[in-house]
């Protein structure tokens, strides 16, 4: 598939960069609530031009709440499906077993180290920010779907925290400190759940036909529709938990323009930055090049952003 990926050579890479969450974040920890939490060309806040800069500002902070914890919710389904996957394989190839497990693993720490950063976000802000869920319901009607089409959803979520980290994030001086740490650690053990999600879905496609490979990839895009529905319920409870912070109430002009910038900047975020993932459409371009045709086309609408 144009990868020289192995569970040998990825596990050891997951070994060395693992982080233990005290490490990255303290419990009592208190973030710089003057600095930006995610770069420009994820909350899409300085050009709105109807906020003043103290207001573009808790945006920010807004949105980089509900960023980590929607996060915390897609791997609330990662783990149990990785877990599955990993049953199947018990009594085959030991390492590939313990390659599994420690991303398992790796996935059960970010949803512990995201739970603490809720708590020490929710002591520092001081006003209470609400985000989908609960995570149960939704975690079951995605496994509800065919592995391969799951799999394909999680290697576009894995690919799609690099793209965030590496376009946007590592370079930016400007982001408050903890939370870069934060995303930096993560990126760093993401980068090997995408090379063993990538192995994954070549397992899972090896074992079926062509019919049932493009079968796979329609189910994956009825998820990033059902995706797309989730971020548009977020996107009004951040409205709200925005105007709760700041104590502004957006007149209806206003709230249209923060409204369509920020629709835009939640999809571009979580779903046209995956699906045009080269390595992302490299994987399903090897599996369906029809398949890949129509993720492009799909992902279109998801790509108007302004970087």
């Amino acid at each position: 598939m144009g990868h020289a990926y192995s569970y040998e050579t990825t596990l050891a890479t997951a070994e060395r960069v693992g982080f233990r969450i005290d490490e990255v974040l303290d419990a009592r920890a208190e973030f710089d609530f003057t600095r930006p939490f995610l770069p420009e060309s994820l909350a899409a806040s300085q050009r709105l031009t109807v906020l003043t800069p103290a207001e573009r500002l808790t945006l920010n902070h807004v949105r980089g709440y509900s960023y980590l914890c929607l996060f915390g919710l897609v791997e609330e389904f990662i783990l149990p499906f990785v877990l599955d996957h990993a049953r199947a394989d018990l009594g085959g190839d030991d390492v590939r077993t313990r390659a599994l497990l420690t991303f398992a693993s790796e996935e059960a720490k970010h949803i512990q180290l995201f739970n603490r950063f809720r708590d020490c976000f929710e002591r520092g802000f001081g006003t209470r920010c609400d985000v989908v869920g609960p995570a149960a319901p939704i975690a079951r009607a995605i496994l509800g779907h065919g592995p391969l089409g799951v799999s394909l959803l999680i290697l576009h979520i894995e690919w799609m925290t690099q793209r965030h980290f590496v376009d946007g994030v590592r370079d930016e001086l400007t982001i408050e400190p903890q939370f870069k740490s934060l995303l930096k650690n993560h990126w760093l053990e993401e980068a090997q759940h995408a090379k063993l999600d990538t192995l994954m879905v070549e397992q899972l496609a090896a074992q079926l036909t062509p019919r049932e490979i493009s079968a796979a990839i329609e189910e994956y895009l009825e998820l990033e529709l059902s995706i797309r529905d989730l971020l548009d319920q977020q996107l009004e409870l951040d409205l709200a938990s925005f105007e709760r912070a700041s104590g502004r109430v957006l007149t209806a002009s206003e709230r249209s323009e923060v409204h369509a910038v920020q629709r835009r900047a939640l999809h571009w975020t979580f779903l046209g930055s995956g699906m045009t993932h080269p390595n992302f459409l490299s994987t399903v371009e090897t599996l369906s090049p029809a398949g890949a045709a129509r993720v492009r086309a799909v992902a279109e609408s998801f790509c108007t952003h302004d970087d």
